[in-house]
């Protein structure tokens, strides 16, 4: 997957553009490509550089949603769960949740609660919920509060590194003929009368300005949705009411275990996680209503604080011991004025404009498949989705996840003959962080990372996983960007000092908190 060679195929019509490179967006361009339409992908950023990797990383069917009686969305979500592992094997591993029960009717409500869960799954189900004793729950959870701890429920979710899979159905849509270009945002609709025809985009890295032709034009651009709908027609109303979520990355020590805790009541109603993901503890979300939608949310004050008052509750942790801190916008759809973002649609939403302009909105990670379907569907009828059986890129099986590179599946083997053809690749960036030097130069030349915040944030998750090691190898991944790439000087020569000030905002200790 190369951005030169992609950029060379622009000037063709094409039956789809594309607008917006994260989980909705790259989900319908494989289902389209998949279908044989000729298929044009534009993201004016990274490829998911803003809510697709900022997610709890849970490929799952959402208990809170089960509470609030939204049976037909777990069902669909724990189908499309199901596929997800038979399709990207390499790409989704199983984690076992733990619900500690504190009083005695939490064991039957969690209880019922879950097995109606197993029951949605059916088939696809991953593994039956147990009834835990107290000893057996405090050694799964070592570090958990067992001070009038009664027992407890275990169940199996799904557990994915979000940017890598965007990466990955990128590299899917490549394969299946489609044009995926990042760095390439969209600047205006081109109408005749009164139909969308097309779209005017800039090339942030040259400064070149296209003019693109297709038959039907689908906005999947998230919380960005009505900014593009609006140039469409200024008079609309807002579809999408941004909510934003923020997480916490604390050392493995915080919760050394292959179990993950899930907090079932905080006192905004909703659930708090907290997971081993990527050899760290992974503690989150939160739910605040913003009318911002910037591509670099940052968590709040009361949000860092309410993560921790709740989370403390059931394991020791202070501030102090926060590595990174990371934040992302929900593209929500409003039900109703006024309602609270806990209770908005996670629903996908599709509108046609008298325009012909195809809009997707809301909906989550798990579901993306089926977000991608129902939006070609609106674009053509036959031949319908192929995406039920299709493999992603670099599917494999018998994946050890935690081993290294263990996400690249079959690709795996061309990183390590990059390594046997340099020796020094196969050094890591650094002793704090799993990844090595040759994920750099696989992901310059193959997955078209063009800055240190693609390679630090999404092709590694270096920036999430511990914010102030990022910072201390941005020089030695810098150097390696100025190596592989032919850029100009310019767009290349200010890497390491936009990074430095990114980075800043995922540190504890920054102004900002």
């Amino acid at each position: 997957m190369n951005r030169d060679e992609m950029i060379k195929q622009l000037d063709q019509k094409w039956d789809l553009i594309i607008i917006g490179g994260g989980a909705t967006g790259l989900g319908a361009a494989v289902d389209a490509a998949s279908r044989g339409l000729k298929t044009l992908l534009l993201e004016q950023a990274d490829f998911a550089k803003g809510t697709s990797s900022r997610s709890t990383k849970l490929i799952h069917g959402g208990l809170r949603y089960l509470e609030q009686g939204k049976i037909g969305l777990v069902f669909e979500a724990l189908h499309e769960r199901g596929l997800l592992f038979k399709n990207a094997p390499h790409l989704i591993n199983a984690r076992s949740f733990i619900v500690p029960q504190y009083k005695w009717w939490e064991g039957p409500y969690y209880g019922l609660g879950l097995k109606l869960y197993d029951l949605l799954a059916g088939r696809f189900n991953l593994e039956a919920s147990k009834n835990l004793s107290r000893d057996k729950v405090l050694e799964y959870l070592p570090t958990l509060n067992s001070e009038g701890l009664l027992g407890g429920k275990s169940y199996t979710d799904g557990q994915f590194d979000d940017a890598r899979f965007a990466i990955t159905l990128a590299r899917t849509f490549a394969d299946l003929g489609g044009v995926p270009i990042n760095y390439m945002p969209m600047t205006d609709l081109i109408k005749r009368r009164g139909k969308v025809i097309g779209v005017k985009a800039k090339d942030q890295v040259t400064g070149e300005c296209y003019e693109l032709h297709a038959k039907t034009v689908l906005n999947a651009t998230g919380v960005f949705s009505d900014d593009v709908r609006k140039l469409d027609d200024p008079k609309i109303s807002n579809m999408i009411s941004p909510s934003q979520g923020a997480h916490l990355l604390f050392d493995r020590s915080l919760l050394p275990s292959d179990h993950a805790l899930l907090i079932p009541h905080t006192e905004d109603k909703r659930l708090l996680f907290v997971v081993p993901w990527q050899g760290r503890t992974l503690i989150g979300t939160t739910d605040i209503p913003t009318n911002s939608h910037e591509l670099e949310p940052k968590p709040t004050e009361e949000e860092v604080s309410f993560i921790l008052k709740t989370a403390s509750r059931y394991i020791p942790l202070k501030k102090e011991q926060i590595l990174s801190k990371f934040a992302g916008l929900r593209p929500l759809v409003m039900t109703k004025q006024n309602a609270k973002t806990a209770s908005l649609s996670r629903e996908h939403q599709i509108l046609i404009s008298p325009s012909g302009l195809i809009t997707i909105a809301g909906g989550k990670w798990t579901t993306y498949r089926k977000m991608g379907e129902d939006a070609i569907d609106a674009v053509v009828k036959t031949p319908s989705s192929q995406t039920k059986d299709l493999k992603l890129h670099g599917w494999a099986q018998d994946i050890d996840f935690n081993s290294p590179m263990a996400n690249y599946g079959s690709d795996r083997i061309h990183l390590e003959q990059l390594i046997q053809e340099d020796p020094s690749l196969g050094e890591r960036l650094t002793p704090k962080l799993p990844y090595l030097r040759a994920e750099v130069v696989w992901a310059i030349r193959y997955e078209m990372a063009l800055t240190l915040d693609d390679i630090l944030s999404r092709r590694t998750r270096s920036l999430f996983l511990d914010a102030k090691a990022a910072q201390e190898i941005a020089p030695i991944v810098n150097n390696l960007l100025q190596k592989e790439l032919s850029l100009p000087p310019a767009f290349l020569d200010r890497q390491e000092t936009l990074f430095k000030f990114l980075a800043s905002s995922y540190l504890q200790n920054n102004n900002n908190s």
